[in-house]
């Protein structure tokens, strides 16, 4: 049970005391209504004593009487009626309401922390008008008047004769019979005679002596002067007086006078024995004992008043003052020691002397005296009379009722053991004559008495407790008594912390008579599984819905919503779904009965946002529900802030944002860029990219650095971007905000009027401040009317199905410049179900407008240290643009763009770039991923022809009439093709007519493509960067980005092999200039190996080698030397041709000594009728914007094996350097060619160029990077690498140090049988190819001596010396003559010399031998 503010002692106390009677004479009564307050109204707040009692029981024995308090009442003869009795504590209940800023009580137990109010100050109120208002009964005299107070004013002609009047009044209603009502204790009442004057308006004097009659009339302890009304009420009225009576007169006494009915504003009569006076209180008059209990039933005068008929309190004693006070506090005091407790103590005498006499007799003997005469009882009558009383009458004479009598007034004056006493005897005297009712009330009453003993000296007999109940109950159907015993032995359980037995108590005596009481009593039992030492919270919150319900029943609905509150504690959260919902259903139905609207349309919320489990049909009665409180509580406040609704879910962080307008989709052969859209998904690492490439467009533009201010375009922003910084948005260009919406019910819900909230504050960003030009604005309110200033766009319609995920994209138009915040959207919801025509007519009533606020948490920052040990979130301000100044917007379409390639190919395209804004705008550049990719020429290209239609059947290339002879040669500067130290050129600028494109202006230009090297899909990446011609500060540039997606086909594989030639001069016979030039320059033969690989798929039919070119700083191709007579080689699929070319350096007077390291040479070899021009657009543009293989000899590449690391600091030694010389290249061949491809029954022609860079000599290079040079997996090292060795040249660049070659006849003839010696004169020339001194040994003892040589050629001899030494000087041709001895005719092999090399400098390096790349064979004719 809850806390009480009286403990159990003063609870019982209280609850059985000591009647007092009162009738009043007229007179009397106006002298008191002067007060506003009838006699008994004018003594209850002194009824309690302040001081000790005394008094002696039959043995002589003193009995201290403390804290006694009489009921003062007047005489009320009317009969009680129970309708009247439930209906007036109905009353009491109801406005006796929680206080609010009542403490209250946080219980923790296990996971839950409630907060439940500590006391229940209406059941209190409720149990103690319960008690005052039990009717007297037969079998027990706890309430009958003990006295009668006659109350005479000193005003009258005759007091005595009105004393005698009343005297007379009171003896005709206790003893004429006509009156079963009201029942008294004895039949000689104690009659106490009392002269009230008034002060103000008597003569005291006359009073006085009157008093002095009286005393000699009825004895000075029965009769008592009372002087009042010290003052006129209207005189110091302003003087602030205590008035202790409003805490127990805002009711009426549940006894008044029979002669002085008084109406009050509710129109009940206050001589109704049950009237509960004004319900403005919760203390019930008599019980209200001292000052703690009526501040608590007093905490809310003014919330009380207002629910009554009383307007304006009426001031209550404003003619007495504390003086009159102390007289009435004393007149209490005199008639209760001097009148009231002697007259008990001698009642109590009496029957004990008549008890006593009467035990002489035999016990037996009366028992059969009773059994044979009937023992004097009254005989049953009726049924009825059975029923209620379930046994026997007793007369009022009856020795076992004085016993019960003595009892009562043994406990009334608190003489608890000599009241068990009589009780217990009683007790067994009735059950033994199985009087039920008398004997559930001595049990009730001795277990009662058994517990206020002091000093306890037996335990409580709670077992009493529970025979009277289940005796008042089931026996004699008696539910108040049964309802009075359960009340005090709850409280007793109470107070001895067995909450468990009071809880079961309370329980059992619930039943369907009364929702009140079951209410009630729930509520305790509620509260005592919560006071539990370990609490028992599920079953506190499921009694407390019981109570709830029960109150629901009895229409206390404030009580029903407080109960179902305190219950959803318990309850929420938990996964009960079902009971929640149920929960907040009833609080919202109460809550909107009661006028709370607010709590009504929160509860409703609660059952509409979480994932509820109810079946459709429910879920639709909620949602109707909610929509109609909803409604009434806007049409009741109707002030303009629209609430928040709970349907749908709004998944804030999941919003986007897009700045600008939508793509606009181009028509026929126009393809528009893609840019960015809301239907793309967000790619991270795609996003980084294009931030780099945006950064380093803006590095270019502002001379290689990034200013510190720059920020990536974002068109697009959501959860995974960067949201730190205020976006930009442009004036005149739409945002686009997508909001996803979620609906959890399984009912449709229809949204309309769908938009977005914002507010807006002008600024005016052209002036260096950004001053505000003007107050912030909000559409909160009106919609329509701020267009002018943002265009909010409105969607009529928006339907979610059942448990649907679905985005709505909201757009406005800004047309001012400022600070833009979007806040939430605003919408009409209604459910989406419309059955009939009366359906669709509730429908528009049952659509209400509310809003939902966008509230995006940042991202949790990670970055300092303060950061990551705390949890911090930084702002999202996705949803706050600036709105900038005007600024260009370009659109860019693709003419003719493909979407699949041949590896290689070139193919020719248009671009269109169109200003669609207002402003014109410069500057336009535009960087890739792929720069390879494409090429918008270079400046000094032929533009030729114009326009897209005039290009379709013309040739990309740049070609020349010519027929196929020696080499084209061209010497052409990167820098004319925009590539400069080395780097492709990442970013290309696009002229522009003026360097402007002006507003609604269009601009197309060629754009060359070549198909990428490898086969699959290609994504490539273009990022048009462009500027407005008039700078602002808040937008410096502007990106407009494009992805194409390019299918590339096999089509040739092209290998090349450089190899070192071994004549030192053209075996033609020409001018001894040229030979020397040649002989110093040297010479070299590529071959190149192309194979088709291409499969038929692409309809590809034959592809034809039309031309080789070659591109190189020191060397050209010079001629091809197997040409296939005049016509181009043809390769059908999987075919494969040879070709073999002469390569010789580059002549100094091409280009000049300074300009040869910069430029590069161009030689075209074209094998059919025309040549391709390869040192001009397209051609050119992409050998230097060619892929990665020939880029790393910029830097110095490795082509050793393995074996050969290089130093990483830039500090090789010259040796390294030399010998690496002797076998570089640097030669690019490019392989152009056409396809003829068969399509839709036409032939098409596509053409097309392969790269090869040759680096090494005799290193085979491929067009194709091969697959095992593909990224491998590579473990983790967790120890720092070994630093590489000291870079050594490898055995195959050293024998690249020195070239030789033979020279002989081819056959010589000899006569052997004249000479058997035949000796030949050989020259070996041997040739310096380094740049440094190099030493030779040539060893003439080598001899061939594997067994399968000697088959193929016989055994010769060299003359002469055997060994020479020679020191060659750099790029040095020296020729050593040498003579061949032969001994018989036949095919001999010379090139048995062995040569040996090594830089002069060094010393320790190993001298390496020389191979010789071909046998040299002579035949030794014999004549």
């Amino acid at each position: 049970m809850a806390q009480c503010v009286q403990s159990v002692q003063e609870f019982i106390q209280d609850s059985f005391v000591p009647m007092v009677a009162v009738l009043c004479s007229e007179d009397a009564e106006r002298v008191t209504r002067k007060n506003s307050l009838s006699f008994p109204e004018l003594l209850r707040p002194f009824c309690r004593l302040t001081s000790e009692g005394h008094l002696r029981d039959p043995n002589n024995q003193v009995v201290v009487v403390k804290g006694l308090r009489i009921s003062m009442t007047g005489i009320n003869t009317r009969p009680p009626q129970t309708p009247e009795m439930h209906r007036l504590l109905s009353q009491a209940v109801s406005v006796c309401q929680p206080p609010e800023g009542s403490p209250a009580n946080v219980i923790t137990a296990g996971d839950y922390d409630l907060n439940i109010s500590a006391t229940t100050p209406w059941f209190e109120t409720y149990r103690e008008n319960f008690l005052q208002s039990m009717p007297a009964s037969e079998h027990e005299f706890l309430n009958h008047y003990l006295a009668c107070m006659l109350v005479v004013s000193s005003c009258e002609a005759v007091p005595t004769e009105q004393f005698l009047k009343l005297s007379q009044e009171q003896h005709r209603i206790q003893h004429s019979g006509e009156y079963t009502h009201p029942k008294w204790f004895i039949p000689n009442t104690l009659k106490y005679y009392v002269l009230l004057h008034d002060i103000s308006e008597g003569d005291e004097q006359r009073a006085d002596s009157v008093y002095e009659d009286m005393k000699q009339r009825y004895g000075t302890q029965g009769c008592y002067l009372l002087k009042i009304n010290s003052r006129s009420g209207r005189t110091g009225a302003d003087e602030q007086m205590p008035d202790p009576w409003s805490q127990y007169l805002h009711k009426t006494s549940i006894h008044s006078p029979v002669n002085v009915p008084l109406v009050f504003a509710d129109g009940v009569s206050e001589t109704h024995p049950l009237q509960l006076d004004q319900p403005t209180d919760a203390g019930y008059p008599c019980n209200n004992a001292n000052q703690s209990v009526n501040n608590v039933d007093m905490t809310r005068p003014q919330k009380q008043a207002s629910v009554t008929s009383h307007t304006t309190p009426t001031p209550r004693g404003t003619c007495l003052t504390l003086n009159d006070h102390d007289h009435i506090r004393q007149f209490i005091q005199e008639f209760t020691f001097r009148g009231l407790l002697p007259h008990i103590e001698k009642n109590i005498r009496q029957l004990n002397d008549q008890l006593v006499s009467r035990k002489g007799l035999s016990r037996s003997l009366f028992s059969a005296t009773k059994k044979l005469f009937g023992g004097g009882k009254v005989p049953e009558k009726s049924i009825a009379e059975l029923k209620n009383t379930a046994g026997l009458l007793y007369p009022s004479e009856a020795p076992e009722l004085q016993i019960r009598k003595m009892a009562d007034l043994c406990f009334l004056v608190q003489h608890y053991e000599l009241a068990y006493n009589c009780y217990h005897t009683a007790k067994k005297d009735f059950l033994s004559d199985q009087a039920m009712l008398y004997a559930a009330g001595a049990l009730e009453m001795a277990a009662v008495a058994a517990f206020l003993q002091s000093g306890a000296p037996r335990p409580y007999p709670a077992h009493y407790m529970d025979t009277a109940i289940q005796t008042y109950r089931d026996v004699c159907k008696n539910m108040l008594l049964a309802e009075r015993c359960c009340l005090l032995s709850a409280e007793i359980l109470k107070s001895q912390t067995k909450y468990s037995d009071a809880a079961t108590l309370l329980i059992k005596m619930t039943s369907e008579d009364s929702d009140l009481r079951s209410a009630l009593l729930l509520e305790q039992a509620a509260h005592c599984f919560i006071n539990m030492r370990v609490p028992m919270v599920r079953k506190f919150a499921f009694h407390m819905i019981l109570a709830g319900h029960r109150f629901s029943k009895a229409g206390q609905k404030r009580h029903a919503l407080r109960c179902y509150c305190q219950a959803l504690q318990v309850y929420k959260g938990k996964g009960w779904a079902l009971a929640e919902d149920h929960i907040n259903f009833t609080i919202g139905r109460q809550s909107f009965t009661l006028r709370q609207p607010d709590n009504a349309v929160a509860a409703f919320r609660h059952i509409l946002i979480n994932d509820s489990k109810q079946s459709a049909v429910q879920q639709t009665a909620f949602l109707r529900e909610y929509l109609y409180v909803y409604k009434s509580m806007s049409q009741v406040t109707g002030d303009g802030s629209l609430p928040q609704l709970p349907l749908p879910c709004l998944h804030s962080s999941q919003t986007r944002v897009f700045f600008g307008h939508e793509r606009r989709l181009a028509k026929g052969e126009k393809q528009a860029a893609t840019h960015v859209s809301l239907d793309q998904e967000f790619d991270r690492d795609l996003s980084q990219l294009w931030r780099e490439l945006e950064e380093r467009v803006v590095a270019v533009v502002n001379r290689g650095a990034v200013p510190i201010t720059f920020q990536p375009s974002q068109c697009c922003l959501n959860s995974q971007t960067d949201n730190l910084r205020y976006p930009l948005a442009v004036v005149e260009e739409p945002i686009i905000v997508e909001v996803v919406f979620r609906n959890p019910l399984k009912v449709p819900l229809a949204l309309s009027a769908l938009c977005l909230l914002w507010k807006f504050t002008p600024k005016d960003f052209s002036d260096p401040q950004g001053s505000t030009a003007g107050e912030t604005i909000t559409n909160e309110k009106e919609t329509m009317a701020l267009n002018d200033i943002i265009d909010t766009q409105v969607i009529p319609e928006f339907t979610l199905s059942p448990e649907e995920t679905k985005v709505a994209r909201l757009k406005l138009l800004p047309h001012k410049t400022g600070e833009l915040h979007v806040l939430g959207v605003v919408y009409n919801l209604g459910t989406g179900e419309v059955d009939n025509s009366e359906g669709s007519l509730a429908e528009g009533l049952m659509c209400v407008r509310g809003q939902q606020n966008l509230e995006i948490q940042g991202s949790r920052l990670n970055m300092t240290k303060e950061e990551k040990t705390s949890v911090t979130y930084g702002p999202d301000h996705r949803l706050d643009p600036i709105i900038a100044p005007p600024m260009p917007l370009l659109e860019v379409f693709f003419i003719n763009f493909p979407t699949g390639l041949l590896c290689g190919e070139i193919r020719k395209a248009w671009v269109e770039f169109v200003n669609v804004s207002a402003v014109p705008l410069t500057g336009l550049r535009v960087a890739s991923t792929h720069p390879e990719f494409f090429t918008f020429g270079s400046a000094a290209s032929d533009l030729t022809p114009v326009t897209p239609t005039a290009a379709e059947h013309c040739s990309a290339y740049k070609t020349v009439a010519m027929p196929p002879s020696v080499e084209t040669v061209s010497l052409v500067s990167p820098a004319a093709f925009g590539v400069t130290s080395g780097d492709r050129p990442v970013v290309a600028e696009i002229p522009l007519s003026q360097g402007v494109l002006g507003p609604g202006e269009a601009l197309q230009i060629p754009l060359w493509l070549r198909g990428p090297d490898q086969e699959g899909v290609h994504e490539i990446n273009f990022l048009f960067y462009y500027e407005s011609t008039e700078k602002t500060a808040k937008l410096s540039h502007r990106v407009l980005r494009h992805t194409a997606f390019i299918c590339a086909s096999r089509s040739l594989s092209v290998r090349a092999t450089a190899s070192r030639s071994n004549t030192l001069h053209s075996r033609e016979r020409e001018t001894e200039e040229r030979q020397e030039g040649e002989e110093k320059n040297g010479s070299m033969l590529v071959f190149v190996d192309v194979e088709n690989i291409n499969t038929s798929e692409a309809g590809v039919r034959e592809f034809h080698i039309v031309q080789v070119s070659s591109s190189s700083r020191q060397w050209r191709l010079h001629k091809c030397i197997n040409p296939v007579g005049d016509k181009d080689s043809k390769l059908a699929s999987r075919e494969r041709g040879k070709l073999c070319f002469k390569a010789t350096r580059c002549r100094t007077e091409e280009g000049g000594a300074s300009s040869t390291s910069e430029k590069y040479t161009f030689a075209d070899l074209n094998l059919g009728s025309e040549q391709i021009v390869s040192s001009t657009t397209p051609c050119a543009d992409f050998f230097f914007r060619r892929g990665l293989p020939s880029e790393p000899r910029r830097g110095g590449v490795s082509t050793g094996g393995a074996s050969q690391m290089w130093r990483q600091s830039g500090t090789d030694d010259g040796v390294t350097n030399i010998v690496k010389k002797c076998s570089e290249v640097e030669l690019d061949i490019i392989v152009l060619w056409k396809a003829y491809v068969v399509e839709d029954n036409k032939q098409l022609i596509l053409e097309g160029q392969l790269h090869v860079a040759l680096q090494t000599i005799g290193k085979e290079a491929c067009s194709l990077s091969q697959k095992e040079e593909t990224q491998e997996m590579v473990l983790l090292k967790f120890k720092p690498d070994v630093p590489p060795p000291v870079s050594k040249p490898s055995l195959e660049q050293l024998s690249h140090l020195i070239k030789t070659c033979l020279h002989y006849p081819e056959s010589y003839d000899h006569p052997f049988p004249q000479k058997s010696l035949c000796m030949v004169p050989v020259t070996l020339t041997v040739s310096n190819c380094s740049l440094a001194q190099v030493d030779v040994i040539v060893d003439l003892r080598h001899k061939t001596t594997s067994p399968e040589s000697l088959e193929v050629h016989g055994s010769f001899s060299w003359l002469g010396q055997t060994q020479y030494k020679l020191q060659l000087q750099a790029q040095e041709v020296y020729r050593l003559s040498l003579k061949a001895c032969f001994f018989q005719a036949g095919v001999y092999n010379l090139g048995t010399p062995r040569v040996f090399a090594k830089l002069a400098q060094t010393s320790a390096m190993c001298e390496t031998s020389q191979q010789s790349a071909m046998p040299a064979l002579i035949i030794i004719n014999s004549v």
